[in-house]
């Protein structure tokens, strides 16, 4: 258990190494650059501020950096005023220091994170080091090269390829979804009860993944908008973020999918084998879709163009051949998971292409063998 225990922690020091060590050189350059540029003695909001700024997510850096400078400011104001009226160290003015912080940051529309941060700066200046009557905004300067130092790390990280952790997630994404489907199919095939229900409780864990994808657009648009020279690039994150809703619609299809096919496979008559190939075919589409999304985002607009059209062609050949299977014969799940097939090739394609939503729903109803609208 204790080695178990040693190969986790060693696990998520691995995955996480980089993170710590932005961190941590982040908030000693922001130390150095206070005693050593400013002169000031105890930058205590230097190192803090790039702390705070850096354990934000991705995308939501800037904003944090503007909310932590002007937290600090607004602390900075309120205790120079208080003590100055009342005193320093009296349980009259810590009360009335946060009273005031908190009032003047909610009234300008502050967030938690400013709140916190102005109160905490009001604190410390009250508490641990009274200000003194030269009113030099020192902590104002140390939290602004601390949000700085934090930026500029985080530009420095994703310079050379901002869109590479996008381009990431969409693979896992779409890997873990077409996984998805092929579990459903196997266990269709082996009337596989225990297997359809992980099926479906990996399908009830799919949006995470959607927001995870919709977390890493802001960032790739947070470090594109900080690289001046690849700024050009964020018309292709325009792109993604529209295929992300159709993305977001097709895995809540499969999850209705998922779970038909929990009730299927409980049916004493075995579900036909054509299923499985249905199934498969939307796999492989979305795996397909994954890889042209990936590949316009790296630029490769031919490759793109190729899965694609690779994706078109195995999305209206998983409808086809589920299409086949509708009769007056079929039971109410296989009818699902039919209709299911449908709109998750519908959302798929869409997604691919979110330009041409009249033609992909026609050239889906046609596979199904639906009249022409």
């Amino acid at each position: 258990m204790r080695f178990r225990g040693l190969r986790v922690a060693g696990g998520r020091l691995r995955r996480d190494w980089r993170p710590v060590l932005e961190t941590t050189l982040a908030a000693t350059v922001a130390w150095l650059l206070a005693t050593r540029l400013v002169g000031h003695p105890q930058p205590f909001f230097a190192p803090a501020a790039a702390l705070i700024v850096l354990g934000q997510a991705r995308g939501q850096r800037i904003r944090r950096a503007v909310e932590v400078v002007l937290g600090v400011a607004a602390g900075v104001l309120v205790a120079d005023l208080v003590v100055q009226a009342l005193g320093p160290g009296s349980t009259w003015t810590v009360f009335t220091v946060i009273l005031l912080t908190v009032l003047l940051s909610a009234a300008l529309g502050a967030t938690g994170v400013t709140l916190v941060q102005a109160a905490v700066s009001a604190l410390y200046l009250v508490v641990v080091a009274p200000p003194d009557a030269s009113l030099v905004p020192f902590r104002f300067v140390d939290a602004l090269i601390g949000g700085a130092v934090a930026l500029a790390v985080s530009l420095l990280v994703d310079a050379r390829h901002p869109l590479a952790p996008l381009v990431a997630e969409v693979r896992r994404t779409f890997d873990e979804l077409a996984g998805l489907l092929d579990g459903i199919a196997d266990a269709l095939d082996r009337r596989d009860e225990p297997g359809a229900v992980a099926a479906l409780t990996q399908a009830r864990g799919m949006d995470a993944r959607v927001d995870g994808l919709r977390d890493g657009v802001l960032a790739a648009g947070e470090a594109l908008r900080l690289n001046m020279r690849r700024r050009r690039h964020i018309g292709r994150l325009r792109s993604v973020d529209e295929s992300i809703r159709q993305i977001d619609y097709a895995v809540r299809n499969v999850r209705v999918l998922a779970r038909a096919g929990v009730t299927l496979s409980r049916l004493q008559s075995p579900a036909p084998p054509e299923l499985g190939v249905a199934l498969r075919a939307l796999a492989e589409a979305v795996r397909e879709a994954g890889a042209a999304l990936a590949a316009d985002l790296n630029g490769q607009d031919e490759a793109a163009d190729r899965h694609a059209n690779r994706a078109n062609e195995a999305a209206l050949a998983a409808v086809h051949t589920a299409g086949q299977l509708f009769g007056p014969s079929q039971t109410l799940p296989l009818a699902m998971i039919i209709g299911q097939v449908r709109a998750t090739a519908i959302d798929l394609l869409r997604g691919v292409d979110p330009d041409n939503d009249v033609a992909v729903l026609t050239r889906v109803d046609d596979a199904l063998g639906l009249p022409p609208v």
